[in-house]
């Protein structure tokens, strides 16, 4: 048997992320609340690290305690948590002349309510399970469906928007008539099928669409707790005779500097545990200031040309077509790092508060851009006649023939759901 070995040398070369370049990619991406927290981790981590109070913290401590005006307490910066809908329902319970027994069912239903405050189960079910009569059942629903917001313990959405048509002081008859057999048939806007078959005029349909735009299909929504979203602007844009100038709002992060103690094992000679480990952490330290700055410094860059390129904002509002790849060439960076950057990253101008990632627009023609033609759309909507809506096709035809801009059907229905604008079908209006 003959054995072949083919030996060679083959050189290639591979991209290795070290776990210092991965946490510094990590950094671009955080938020400055993100970022705060990553800086208080690493300083529970290291010992090391010193952290000096952050700015919003000074700022409550002096308006909390040091303010010149005379009528602040302490009591007014006592925030009232938002009740959730069993503790709202509850309380209204506590304050009826009902049993013991019934107030054991009712809370039994409130705690199987829906987010939307919509009671799934059925009257049998809940009998059985409560070891009542369905007669009963039907009377603590009643008393359910009284609390507050009306419309809540409803079995579905035909019922949920009833009970708010009768709660008002002025009846509608047939709005409630509409809602209770019709309403599959109304919410596919076949008006004037509806109104021929009720005998009633296209104008009183029309009313009726009005009065349930007011009623609160989700009346439990309203007191779904979810986690509060804080947004802090890592940039300032001011504008000073014309000038832009763009700075960091580096005060909201806390200051980081090396503890004391640790800094003179830094300058000892010997090498022990104690000292080699030392030199490991400041190393560390050093990373993440580096890291931190770097940071900061690109965030600055990037913001500053698109500033440049979006001055136009500033002045009339408007954007400007532009790419991530034109800022990343004018900064000179690759354009993830500028996607990184200008992600869950925000700018505080004098028109407000801006994700940076929001002042790129895509382009529709060679100089014009998907927020001028969302504009335009707009206002050409706001001003047709509201009895003979404008449809996509005609809205397309305008934007040709008054500002010269080709777009297609698709991207007008597209531009017209991000502006929350119904087809023209149900946009119609009957006088």
């Amino acid at each position: 048997m003959e054995l072949n070995l083919n030996v060679g040398l083959y050189q290639s070369t591979n991209l290795y992320m070290t776990r210092e370049l991965r946490q510094a990619i990590s950094l671009l991406q955080y938020s400055s609340i993100e970022l705060i927290h990553f800086i208080k981790e690493q300083a529970l981590e290291n010992p090391l690290i010193d952290l000096g109070a952050d700015r919003n913290e000074m700022d409550y401590r002096f308006e909390g305690r040091n303010s010149t005006n005379s009528n602040v307490t302490a009591l007014d910066y006592i925030r009232n948590k938002p009740i959730g809908l069993t503790e709202h329902l509850c309380q209204q319970l506590r304050f009826m002349n009902i049993e013991k027994q019934q107030y054991k069912r009712l809370y039994y239903m409130i705690c199987h309510l829906s987010q939307d405050g919509y009671l799934p189960i059925q009257r049998e079910e809940l009998a059985r399970e409560l070891k009542v009569k369905e007669d009963t059942i039907e009377t603590d629903i009643a008393l359910l469906q009284s609390l507050e917001p009306t419309g809540i313990g409803a079995s579905g959405l035909e019922e949920c928007l009833l009970l708010q048509l009768k709660a008002r002081r002025r009846r509608f008859p047939l709005a409630e008539m509409i809602v209770e057999h019709y309403l599959p048939m109304f919410a596919e806007r076949k008006w004037r099928e509806l109104a021929k078959e009720l005998a009633v005029t296209a104008a009183e349909i029309q009313d009726v669409y009005d009065v349930i735009q007011d009623l609160d299909p989700k009346p439990g929504s309203h007191f779904h707790e979810e986690a509060t979203t804080y947004i802090v602007p890592d940039v300032t844009v001011e504008i000073t005779n014309g000038e832009f100038i763009v700075m960091m709002n580096d005060d909201i992060l806390p200051q980081i500097t090396v503890n004391n103690h640790y800094r003179k094992l830094l300058t000892s000679k010997e090498k022990t545990e104690v000292t080699e480990y030392v030199k490991r952490k400041f190393e560390q330290v050093q990373w993440v200031m580096k890291s931190i700055q770097q940071r900061q410094e690109t965030i600055l860059l990037v913001t500053r040309a698109l500033v440049e390129k979006q001055r136009s904002f500033f002045t009339d509002g408007s954007l400007e077509p532009l790419t991530l790849k034109e800022i990343a060439d004018e900064v000179g960076v690759h354009e993830s790092t500028v996607s990184r950057v200008t992600t869950n990253k925000y700018v505080q101008t004098p028109k407000g508060v801006f994700e940076l990632k929001s002042f790129f627009v895509s382009k529709v023609n060679r100089d014009t851009s998907s927020d001028k033609v969302k504009q335009h759309i707009k206002a050409i909507v706001e001003g047709e006649d509201k009895t003979k809506p404008l449809s996509d096709q005609s809205i397309v035809r305008l934007l040709s023939e008054s500002f010269n801009i080709t777009i297609s059907r698709r991207a007008i229905a597209k531009y017209r759901d991000e502006l929350n604008i119904p087809a023209s079908s149900k946009r119609k209006r009957y006088e």
